[in-house]
């Protein structure tokens, strides 16, 4: 089971992934495919439309049974947490933290 969720899907995209899923809500595609199939389909999707971002989700031999892929810009991304995947709706780029300086407890305390 495969199942993508575009943004901007240009007509002849939508055209191309209507052959082989469904379309329950608009730019959100479901269906079942070969490996081949799959994999063909979303490299002619990226060579055809560089800007579209997709959110892919698809079977896979692992304990959830799927895995999330994500290309181009998407309002969701796909993370691997302990081995599970999970949809971050919201994310914020963290910064590294800074090193905090380290006490200094060479010097001896006035008395």
């Amino acid at each position: 089971m495969t199942v993508i969720v575009a943004h901007d899907t240009p007509d002849a995209i939508r055209g191309i992934l209507k052959r082989w899923f469904i379309e329950p809500r608009p730019n959100v595609f479901v269906g079942t495919l070969n490996r081949r199939t799959h994999v063909k389909t979303i490299e002619y999707i990226k060579r055809n439309a560089a800007g579209i971002g997709l959110l892919v989700i698809n079977s896979y031999p692992n304990c959830q049974g799927f895995k999330i892929e994500t290309t181009g810009q998407t309002d969701r991304r796909g993370v691997e947490v302990s081995g599970l995947w999970l949809v971050a709706e919201k994310w914020e780029e963290e910064a590294p933290i800074a090193s905090a300086q380290a006490p200094d407890f060479s010097s001896e305390p006035s008395s």
